[in-house]
């Protein structure tokens, strides 16, 4: 289902240091992450987006993830701006 509002999404922002900063900023409605990304990858964008008080819904795949977003390499995050 997150890989469907990933490519339905209007805006989104690929890439953790893109989604932490995005995070920060506080444009941020939801953050997905896929599970088979690196641990230390993802921990930054998890506790940036709980201390935000942003969602965070999860998926299997980096490969998927990329392809929602329509680019030809893994995603470890995206982010659907508000």
């Amino acid at each position: 289902m997150s890989y469907e509002k990933v490519s339905q999404a209007e805006h989104i922002i690929v890439g953790s240091k893109q989604v932490v900063k995005a995070l920060k900023a506080g444009s941020i409605r939801e953050v997905i992450i896929a599970d088979d990304a690196d641990v230390h990858v993802i921990d930054k964008i998890i506790n940036t987006a709980k201390d935000m008080n942003v969602s965070v819904s999860h998926v299997d795949s980096m490969k998927k993830l990329g392809k929602a977003c329509g680019i030809e390499v893994g995603a470890a995050a995206v982010a659907i701006t508000v």
